[in-house]
Formats: C-alpha cells, structure tokens, sequence
C-alpha cells in the first residue's frame, strides 16, 4: 500500500514560528498538504537553537528541524510592503494560512483575515496565540511556562515542599500545535460542506486547560482548587503511586482497580493482603492508606525497579519504571512503532531523527521524506513564478 496523503493537493501559508505553529503546520505537511513556510530576512530565531553546533552554524539548529522538515522555506521581509504582496499573491489559490503573531499584528502588517480573504475568499485563515485575542488578557503575548505558570497546571505540580513545578516538556507549545491542526482538518471539512471560507481560533491557554480537562471541571463544580499531587496517580488509589526500589530508582505503580489490586498483592508474595480488614474494599483501603503504603513501601524495596516492572507486567499490573528519554530509547518501543525518522541534513548531512506524525495511518507512521530546508531555499521557485 503506497502512503497515506490525505491532504495532497492543500496548500498551507505558514506564517509562524517557534514551536506551537510550525507544529501545527508540520502535522499537516506529514498528512500530504504542501507548506510554504514564509521567514523574516535570516530565518526564524529556532535556526540558532539546538545541541548540534555543526548544524546551529548553517542555521538548521534541531530547534527548528524538529517540527520544520517537509516544508518550502521562503525568506520575505514583511517590513517591506512588497513582500506582504508577495505573501498575498501566495495566497491566491492556497487553502489554509496559518499565523502566530500576537493578536492584532498581522492586521497591522496587511496580512489580516480580510486582506487574506480578498485574495482567497474561501481560505481557511487560522490564527494561534497565546490568550486568543478575546477577555481582559486576550493581547498578551506569552511563552509555553508562562501560560503553564497562569494554567493552573504548576500550582498541581511539585510537592508542598517543592512549590509549583512547570512540566519539563514545552507541552503547551506542542498540545496547541495538534489543537490547531485539529481544528484545520475540521474547518477544512467545513469547506467541503459549506464551499465558504472558515476562520479558526485556537489559543495555548485554551489547550493548558482542555489537557487538565479533569482539574478544571472538579474546580468549577466545587470551587476548590486542586493541590499538589508530586508522583501521586490522578486517581490518588491507596495502591498507586510512585515507590523507591533496592537499587534507588523509583516505580511508577497504577493498581487502580479491584482485579489489579489482588494481583498486586500476589505478585509481592503477600496475597493476603487483599484480604485484610483493613484493605479488603475499595472505601476501607482509603480510611487506612497510610498503613497500606507502609508495607507497599516496604515489599519495593526487595528489588530493583526494573525487575519489579517485568514481575508486575507478567501479572498484568501497570507499572513503569521512571527512564530518562535516552533509556526508553535502548528499550526497541520506538523503533518498533516507527515514531522517529532519520534524515540526512546539512551541507555534511548530519544524520537527525525527526518525529513521524504520532500515529499509524493504514499501518504508516507518516514520517518527513525531506529534511529541513535553508532558509530562503524555495525563493526562486516560488516568487519568481508566473501562476
């Protein structure tokens, strides 16, 4: 079966950059739509980010290869008014224009949704920022740990002792980045139905929210905010949780039912525990908790984390042991569901692997088949061309 390319023939102006919209657009240039990636004179500033310092140099930092592969790279000075034409002429026969300035910037540039839509009435016009434009806070401009800070998300993370803790990851960046590749696929589908022009709206404060979706509506409905919960389970059951083993590394143990309970007790060799008047049901196990981490507590500490991992899997209680990225890399999962793709980038074609699209489409991760382009790379071909 030859690869999936649900959107060949879509043809996306990306006018953004870091990591939440050239996410977006990277999600959809891995589906088949062709990406014209529009950069101030110089590039984006992520060209000068990453570890590879052979790579940083050509301004291809991983920073920016990590979501900028499978695109056409166009240098233009928006500054210049006869690049905005430019970027406009481009928008005559596109689908979707994608952009993160800060609410109200593209207007001033006159690359607004109706100066877009002069050209293209019936384009997808999408619009990602930080607050999204509307509410007392919607023109603020922002960075993924600022809107983890205003969330909610790190007053939930970290212990009492800690104090709040943003998540080591720029998860905001990259959750708004599917969200708004979400909702281009919808309002493409909207097009299809309706044969107009559609305007999306997506902001990071909106994802932070929808991905603590849980938190926020026990919030609403009691009024109580929710507290720290350090390496607790969200579902806070007395047998989950996170335990120190011999060998100092930490478990990650989810016996969040009645079934994996019992298990759990028989694959520490105490199956007698699931008998115990004190942790015989669900309601009473609460009551005493305290007790019952105790021995938990205790039983961890005969082996290491790994070998407990392998014990509890073979009596099918989810467990984890707490790897570093590199770690779940040696394990063979990634390489078994394709999720990373080497390329060959740079004038020394540096080897990078890049992530695929995230899932299996007809049994294809949908990886990028060409690397991340220098910046200017496409001019010739697409401002010098008569259609």
């Amino acid at each position: 079966m030859s690869r999936p390319t649900p959107l060949k023939g879509i043809r996306i102006i990306d006018l953004t950059q870091v990591l939440a919209g050239p996410y977006c657009t990277y999600q959809l240039a891995l589906l088949g739509a062709e990406v014209i990636k529009i950069e101030p004179p110089g590039g984006e500033g992520t060209r000068a980010g990453g570890a590879v310092a052979e790579l940083t140099e050509q301004k291809l930092g991983l920073a920016f290869c990590t979501q900028n592969a499978q695109k056409d790279c166009l240098e233009i000075d928006l500054k210049d008014p006869a690049g905005v034409e430019a970027v406009l002429r481009l928008c005559a026969g596109a689908d979707i224009f994608v952009q993160n300035y800060r609410p109200g910037v593209a207007g001033r540039l006159g690359l607004g949704e109706a100066a877009v839509k002069a050209r293209q009435p019936d384009i997808i016009y999408c619009s990602i920022s930080a607050f999204g434009g509307e509410g007392p806070i919607g023109h603020r401009p922002a960075y993924d740990h600022v809107v983890q800070a205003m969330s909610g998300i790190m007053s939930t993370t970290g212990t009492q002792e800690s104090g709040p803790i943003k998540v080591g990851a720029p998860y905001v960046d990259y959750g708004t980045g599917l969200n708004a590749a979400f909702a281009i696929m919808a309002a493409l589908r909207e097009r299809d139905r309706t044969s107009q022009g559609q305007t999306v709206n997506v902001a990071m404060l909106d994802t932070a929210l929808n991905l603590m979706a849980n938190n926020v509506v026990t919030t609403a409905a009691t009024g109580i905010d929710m507290p720290k919960l350090g390496n607790e389970a969200a579902s806070r059951a007395p047998s989950s949780g996170c335990f120190k083993c011999a060998d100092g590394n930490l478990l990650m143990l989810a016996a969040n039912n009645e079934r994996q309970f019992r298990d759990l007790c028989g694959a520490l060799g105490h199956a007698q525990w699931a008998d115990d008047p004190r942790w015989c049901e669900p309601q009473v196990r609460r009551q005493h908790q305290d007790a019952l981490r105790e021995v938990l507590a205790a039983a961890f500490l005969a082996k290491d984390a790994v070998d407990w991992e392998c014990v509890l899997d073979g009596h099918g209680v989810p467990a984890a042991s707490v790897r570093t990225i590199g770690e779940l890399m040696k394990s063979g999962q990634i390489t078994a569901r394709g999720l990373l793709h080497e390329l060959a980038i740079g004038e020394a074609s540096t080897p990078v692997q890049l992530p695929g699209i995230g899932f299996r489409l007809n049994g294809d991760p949908l990886g990028p088949t060409r690397p991340p382009r220098s910046v200017g790379a496409d001019n010739a071909h697409w401002l010098e061309r008569d259609d």
